[in-house]
């Protein structure tokens, strides 16, 4: 790799619609331990470990996000767990917290949370988010085909107990659990977990129609105002989530509606894959390859790509849930949740 070279005078990341680019999402690793049916096909082929990017690479290309004005990072996957060096990385990333980065967060589907929860709260993790779509065990293992929901319970206890900020990430799913909406609600009111609702999106293809699973989310809304006071609240913690408060459980619900609410006028973020992939958009191809800039050229080429990737941000997503084919053909695990 050539020699880094020291940071610039910090150049704000601005795209070509006037948008700031603040939030970066890293995915350390396409691989995972589930393969919740939304997300995956069964039978997956993962990346080889000789093409993923090296911690110290990842800190790299996060560092010059950081010198550009980034102010949050989210660690994905995949499961973010599974990889080796992932607290290393956090570790590394969390030293600029309060220098120029205001916040390191992770999402994790919560199966290695008891083994790693005070390794990320020591690394500057101050909240996480967990997919949970079922607190029912034999659902929960039908919608992840292999997930066992008391090691996940068990990792949000050791979460919390580490002191991390959860918040559950509850994809909706049609005729599976959205009768589960609301006691989820409750039980993570009852833990002072926040909950954030998300509408399935077409991405890769997971061996099944989205189309009968598909629930749009501002109908949820209209039925949980039904039996609640939903205030809207101003609070955003970076990513695309509209966020309301409900008085009478003293609890924060969010949703996230690629499909029956755009939210891409407002994009601040992009999305980095485990081999060095820097994409625009999650429902687009659009794509610039910082690994080879950085191998090839440091610092000032990473710069410069980073310059390339702002004019060439597309506007908005091209997701459409009954089209024929998925938006895009990689899955979600590829760039990150």
């Amino acid at each position: 790799m050539a020699e880094a070279l020291p940071f610039p005078s910090p150049i704000p990341l601005i795209d070509g619609f006037g948008r700031r680019i603040s939030y970066l999402r890293i995915s350390v690793t396409d691989r995972c331990d589930l393969r919740c049916r939304y997300c995956m096909a069964e039978t997956m082929q993962f990346l080889p470990a000789a093409r993923l990017m090296t911690i110290d690479e990842m800190t790299a290309i996060a560092e010059a996000f950081i010198a550009r004005g980034v102010r949050r990072i989210r660690l994905t996957g995949g499961e973010p767990l599974v990889r080796r060096g992932v607290t290393d990385l956090a570790r590394a990333i969390g030293r600029h917290l309060g220098d120029g980065l205001d916040e390191l967060t992770l999402t994790t589907n919560g199966t290695r949370l008891a083994s790693e929860a005070r390794a990320l709260a020591e690394a500057g993790v101050k909240r996480i988010n967990v997919s949970l779509d079922s607190l029912d065990p034999d659902r929960f293992r039908h919608i992840t085909r292999t997930g066992d929901l008391a090691k996940v319970l068990h990792g949000i206890e050791a979460a919390a107990a580490a002191g991390l900020r959860i918040k559950i990430n509850m994809v909706a799913l049609k005729g599976l659990n959205e009768g589960e909406i609301e006691p989820m609600l409750r039980w993570c009111a009852a833990r002072g977990h926040d909950l954030t609702l998300i509408e399935t999106m077409p991405l890769g293809d997971v061996e099944g129609d989205r189309t009968d699973r598909y629930l749009p989310l501002d109908g949820v809304k209209r039925a949980l105002e039904n039996r609640y006071t939903l205030v809207a609240s101003p609070e955003r913690t970076g990513g695309p989530a509209r966020y309301f408060r409900i008085a009478e459980l003293d609890a924060k619900i969010g949703f996230i509606t690629p499909l029956t609410g755009n939210f891409c006028a407002g994009c601040n973020r992009v999305r980095l894959t485990a081999e060095g992939q820097l994409y625009l958009c999650l429902g687009r191809e659009d794509r610039i390859d910082l690994r080879a800039a950085l191998q090839e050229g440091g610092r000032a080429a990473l710069n410069a790509a980073l310059d390339r990737a702002m004019a060439a941000k597309p506007e908005r997503h091209g997701f459409t849930i009954d089209a024929p084919t998925p938006a895009v053909a990689r899955h979600m695990s590829v760039t990150g949740g």
